[in-house]
């Protein structure tokens, strides 16, 4: 596979909507396999240059790769899409056209088996995006208190028997292997589903063992600050989490007077600097889906700054 016959999610959608220009400068936040990345230098050539960042050691060798034929026109940073907002402008990108941020994990990263990301296939309970440092899922599942399992498992992944699944844990561990902890969640849900009963579960790890929320929140920010004025922020979310914070953030930024309701005189200046380009979360086409059913959970928002 290269980065030519890699199609990431709504990759149409995405180039359509950030409108890369020759000569333009653009950041991937998360680079993965390097599909959009590879998008974005092809729409901006012949000069147009792409800063990517992504955390996982292994997608950013993998990215130099697939993308070495567009040489210098392409920067890579090892680091998490949060730090853009102090690492951008080192690299000469203080301000830049574009912005894209997919939220997803990276077809390699489910597929294998050793970053224990995937219930299908037995590997260890890892999950971690930078396998270098931070606790691990089995850290988190082995270590912590009932409750707080509990916690992680409702806020993160909505799951509703949380407290059952949190209390099987405590009293079933430790756990090692993913396939061991899924086949207890199931067996201790029982739920008629084409979902598997340890999907919430495993996403709520995975959020908590990478901090994925905080990490939006901070790498949004940071990204609309770096856009020059028409510049554009590209986000796909692929749980209502993430989602909800980008819809709440990009309508609130859209909006003439950000100022609290309670606050009786306006100190934003009353005018919005960010115009909404999505009014609503674009999604997948039935024949994308049909190609990838990874993409059915995809959501696309895109604001532009003024």
């Amino acid at each position: 596979m290269n980065a030519d016959s890699h199609i990431p999610v709504l990759f149409d959608e995405v180039l359509m909507l950030l409108q890369p220009q020759p000569n333009g400068r653009y950041i991937d936040g998360t680079v993965g396999a390097g599909g959009h990345t590879a998008g974005l230098l092809k729409k901006s050539a012949p000069s147009g240059r792409v800063l990517v960042f992504d955390k996982d050691a292994e997608a950013i060798a993998f990215a130099q790769k697939q993308l070495k034929s567009f040489g210098d026109r392409v920067t890579y940073v090892h680091a998490s899409y949060a730090e853009m907002g102090s690492l951008a402008p080192a690299y000469d990108f203080a301000q830049v056209d574009g912005i894209l941020l997919d939220l997803g994990l990276s077809s390699r990263q489910l597929d294998d088996a050793q970053r224990g990301f995937s219930f299908m296939k037995e590997g260890p309970l890892d999950m971690r995006f930078d396998t270098s440092q931070g606790e691990t899922a089995a850290d988190l599942i082995n270590n912590l208190e009932e409750a707080a399992l509990a916690n992680i498992f409702w806020r993160y992944g909505e799951e509703k028997s949380s407290r059952k699944i949190a209390r099987m844990i405590v009293a079933e561990r430790p756990f090692t292997t993913t396939t061991q902890l899924a086949a207890k969640i199931a067996e201790t849900v029982r739920r008629r589903s084409r979902i598997h009963p340890a999907t919430q579960t495993f996403q709520a790890l995975r959020i908590a063992v990478n901090r994925e929320l905080e990490t939006v929140e901070t790498g949004v920010m940071a990204a609309l600050e770096l856009l020059r004025p028409n510049g554009r922020l590209a986000v796909i979310s692929f749980h209502s989490l993430e989602d909800r914070f980008v819809k709440q953030t990009f309508r609130r930024l859209s909006q003439d007077c950000i100022c609290p309701p309670d606050q009786p005189v306006c100190t934003c200046g009353g005018v919005a600097k960010f115009r909404l380009i999505t009014r609503k979360a674009v999604q997948a086409s039935a024949k994308e889906i049909a190609q990838n059913s990874r993409s059915r959970s995809a959501r696309l928002r895109v604001i532009e700054k003024k």
